[in-house]
């Protein structure tokens, strides 16, 4: 749990790193994998391995507070390896930080380095459902019917590259 102190006034303050899993230093590596089990695993009480191959052949993008915390996440994972196109997942914010328009935040920064990586390429996600708002307002748009994944409803959304 974020100690509500060392919480930022606003976003400004977070720092944002996007590695490769080999150049992840080991602590930052283990609050990444603690905090997705905390929302993937535990919140959502859905019992599955978070920790699959595509972290291997995926950019990971985290925001840090300035005491070291984890504050958001998302992974972006190599096309061909999940999807034809990149995809993009993972997408966390600390629970504390809820709320403060931090998941915007790190959804469009995901996309800006996604950009970055892969220059004019579609963004493909697999969303929860009822997060298809959400991705919506970013430009995704959802494609093909919706599917249960590890017992919750998902929706496949593309984004075009332009």
């Amino acid at each position: 749990m974020i100690n509500a102190s060392a919480l930022p006034k606003s976003t400004a303050s977070i720092n944002w790193q996007c590695q490769r899993l080999p150049a992840l230093d080991p602590l930052a590596l283990l609050r990444i994998m603690r905090a997705r089990q905390q929302v993937f695993v535990v919140e959502q009480n859905c019992v599955y391995l978070d920790a699959d191959l595509a972290d291997e052949q995926a950019w990971h993008l985290a925001g840090w507070l300035p005491d070291g915390q984890l504050a958001a996440y998302a992974r972006i994972v190599d096309p061909g390896v999940k999807y034809a196109e990149p995809s993009i997942g993972r997408v966390i914010s600390s629970l504390s930080l809820r709320g403060s328009g931090l998941g915007r935040e790190v959804v469009r920064r995901t996309i800006d380095h996604a950009a970055l990586a892969y220059p004019a390429s579609p963004l493909r996600i697999s969303a929860q459902s009822h997060l298809q708002a959400f991705y919506g307002s970013f430009g995704f748009a959802a494609v093909g019917e919706p599917y249960l994944e590890d017992g919750i409803p998902h929706q496949e959304m593309l984004r075009s590259g332009d």
